[in-house]
């Protein structure tokens, strides 16, 4: 079986380096958004990983720093080589032609 770009050759070096500045410089989960506590080790499903944004088995980059993002090891595993996105900025729901107010979700308002 062959190791991955990201755990042999070339890349292993620029994915070390940046794996240590992910860990020093984020603290949310990239899949769930949640905080991650750096000092909690594996096996726990808290502990921290760095998580391929593209997988490597879709094309994405095995060490560049714009495809690595803090995970949790449950978060990482659960996403395995999906591609996901939580970024995406969701448009508000049109109910009718005006604005409701926002302090209710009104789409479960029963009469």
């Amino acid at each position: 079986m062959a190791l991955r770009a990201d755990k042999q050759g070339a890349h292993r070096a620029s994915f070390d380096k940046n794996r240590k500045i992910i860990l020093k410089t984020q603290s949310t989960c990239g899949i769930c958004g949640k905080p991650v506590d750096v000092s909690i080790k594996a096996p726990d499903p808290l502990s921290p990983t760095v998580d391929h944004i593209v997988p490597i088995a879709k094309g994405g980059h095995p060490s560049a720093m714009e495809n690595l993002q803090l995970a949790h090891a449950a978060c990482n595993r659960q996403k395995s080589d999906k591609l996901f996105n939580n970024k995406e900025i969701k448009e508000p729901k049109v109910i009718g032609n005006r604005n409701l107010p926002k302090s209710l979700d009104w789409l479960l308002y029963k009469s």
